[in-house]
């Protein structure tokens, strides 16, 4: 550790002092492979159980869990807490957006419209207006008016690749494509996508998440970066991760404006001050723990640990 932290002063980076001890984790099904989580809005933590077909609900006030079933052939991908409180899901068996109440669990399905084909649903977020967006891998995007139940798909411009999505705070929304090495700013009136090239060619753009001045951050798979790009300036800047095999996979700012971004490569999760632009890196406890999504709320970061069936939270307070 002495040696990393030394490293690390060198190079403008830092390892955590306080270590894994400080990252807690909850075991949960074994053999659902979590894949997101989302906290909700009672102090519980949602999380998808891609493999079991199952909305995950964990109290870590008792470490407990419960299970929704979703339906058959059941395989969520990402969760999110809705304006009105329930748990949404982007469901890639299903090929449908589902709602999960969170007092009742009742499930209620929005399948893509008829005729539509296999979109392989990624991940979902709420702009201003309350309009749910949402991507699919296949080479799709979409949005979902909750006050209808109208869904509605488009065609992504380059064909395969949206993945993470997400809507700033002046109603913009804009998603990552892994495969068409982009990110794409959606015109929420007419539904169109243009499309915004990172600097760096085939970086694989995978998730992305805005800070609270709508400046967009993107995490870079196949280059092991992470991206930010200004709306406001059309500006772009970009950091190489710490150590020698970083995989960038994914992305979130937390109520400080602090970047948090998961490294396959390392095992850990690093967070990056955009003031000082140095990172701090959190060993995780586990090992392969591959962290696909991260989402928080104040003082807390949280994480599935889709390798080892648990997740874990970071506490910032």
């Amino acid at each position: 550790m002495l040696r990393l932290a030394l490293l690390g002063l060198l190079l403008g980076l830092s390892v955590a002092q306080m270590g894994p001890s400080a990252i807690q984790e909850f075991p949960v099904k074994v053999g659902s492979h979590p894949h997101d989580v989302a906290p909700a809005p009672d102090g519980k933590v949602w999380f998808t159980a891609q493999f079991t077909g199952e909305l995950g609900i964990l109290d870590p006030a008792s470490g407990q869990s419960e299970y929704v079933k979703l339906g058959e052939r059941s395989a969520p991908h990402g969760v999110i807490a809705g304006p009105d409180g329930a748990a949404w899901i982007t469901d890639g068996g299903l090929n449908a957006i589902v709602r999960v109440d969170s007092k009742s669990l009742e499930v209620r399905r929005y399948p893509l419209p008829e005729g539509s084909a296999y979109a392989n649903l990624n991940t979902a977020a709420f702009d201003t207006r309350g309009v749910l967006w949402f991507t699919g891998q296949s080479g799709f995007y979409g949005r979902l008016d909750p006050k209808t139940g109208k869904v509605e798909v488009w065609e992504a411009p380059r064909g395969r690749g949206p993945y993470g999505i997400t809507a700033t705070p002046d109603g913009a929304v804009y998603y990552a494509s892994l495969a068409g090495n982009h990110i794409a700013r959606i015109d929420t009136a007419t539904g169109q996508a243009t499309v915004l090239e990172p600097p760096t060619r085939g970086q694989g753009a995978r998730r992305v998440w805005s800070d609270s001045k709508g400046t967009v951050w993107i995490s870079y798979w196949n280059t092991g970066q992470l991206g930010r790009y200004d709306p406001k300036t059309d500006a772009w800047k970009e950091w190489k991760l710490p150590g020698s095999n970083p995989q960038t996979y994914a992305v979130y700012v937390d109520e400080r404006d602090m970047v948090w971004v998961s490294d396959f490569g390392a095992n850990a999760i690093h967070s990056f001050d955009p003031t000082t632009e140095r990172f701090t890196t959190y060993p995780l406890p586990s090992p392969r723990s591959n962290v696909r999504q991260i989402l928080g709320r104040p003082g807390e970061i949280w994480l599935p640990l889709s390798g080892v069936d648990k997740l874990a939270v970071l506490r910032t307070r």
